[in-house]
């Protein structure tokens, strides 16, 4: 399984177009050593020809120029996206769809919640499902932890499991303040050739019970890295909530995403969806060096991952 990483920030990616906190301006100037980010996509394959795609964020058309096996390349137009994969329907993780509307016909997998939040709030599968759209995209039904778990057709040798997360609706849900399992979700994707294994769940807002198998079996783990502390954007005054109150579990402190990390075996561990105030963005931080003390990797735009 090869998994390329298209995006690696949180929702108005890094430096983030309209922020001067530290790491922005500090990137902007020259004094913090970081690497710009744009927001969270990966995509994932078994051949290198079919992809999947997991999320479709906003900036997915430079993510596409920048990686060559996503572009035209069998007939006149055409994709290497197979298929897409949403995990939830926060804006940064679905709008890019309208960029892709092109190249329909496309298969779409998501949960309920999330297609009818598509359907109604944020309605992207009604603006996009027309025929002057090729036939939009063929939304596909994605039931959660049901064994042996799932294969994408167009995908060869990929098993995949998705489990529920407890995390927030967008805010544009109805049920923003009253979360309904399907709003956001882990994935636990299998290579039947090869045996690699990927746990990945970048919007991991608390460590259940049932996760925890999953994640123990996993030999990659790729989950939020939204926030280093709960309060980070409270204290960097360009917010008025705990990450843990917008659905995201902070890698510092008791029970913290570092702390959960340590007591699992995966070989590789990485954080992804990161937030621009994020200090571990800095890799001269005494952040960032405590990530690589405890083995833990930030992801890159770019960054390539074969299991």
């Amino acid at each position: 399984m090869k998994i390329r990483v298209l995006g690696a920030a949180a929702g108005g990616g890094f430096p983030q177009w309209n922020c001067n906190c530290h790491n922005c301006k500090g990137f902007r100037d020259g004094t913090v050593n970081a690497k710009p980010r744009t927001q969270s996509s990966i995509c994932i394959s078994s051949d290198e020809g079919n992809w999947l795609l997991l999320n479709a964020s906003p900036d997915i058309r430079a993510q596409l120029a920048s990686f060559s096996p996503l572009q035209p390349a069998r007939q006149l137009r055409d994709t290497g996206i197979a298929a897409i994969l949403l995990m939830d329907g926060q804006i940064d993780h679905c709008s890019g769809l309208l960029m892709l509307r092109e190249g329909c016909p496309l298969d779409v997998y998501c949960t309920d919640p999330v297609f009818e939040d598509l359907s109604r709030g944020f309605p992207i599968f009604p603006m996009l499902n027309f025929d002057t759209w090729n036939g939009g995209f063929r939304r596909q039904p994605l039931s959660l932890e049901t064994e042996p778990g799932f294969l994408i057709p167009a995908i060869q040798n990929l098993r995949i499991h998705a489990m529920p997360l407890t995390s927030k609706a967008p805010p544009y849900s109805p049920h923003r303040d009253h979360p309904v399992s399907g709003d956001n979700i882990g994935l636990f994707i299998e290579d039947l050739s090869s045996g690699g294994t990927l746990f990945y769940a970048p919007g991991l807002g608390a460590i259940e019970p049932h996760l925890l198998p999953w994640m123990q079996r996993a030999d990659c783990l790729m989950v939020d890295g939204t926030l280093w502390r709960d309060d980070e954007m409270i204290r960097q005054e360009v917010g008025v909530q705990l990450g843990t109150q917008m659905g995201h579990l902070p890698q510092s402190g008791p029970g913290g995403m570092l702390e959960v990390l340590d007591r699992l075996p995966a070989d590789r561990k990485v954080l992804i969806h990161i937030n621009n105030t994020n200090p571990i963005l800095n890799e001269d931080s005494s952040e960032h060096a405590a990530l690589k003390q405890h083995g833990v990797e930030v992801a890159w735009d770019g960054m390539e991952i074969t299991l």
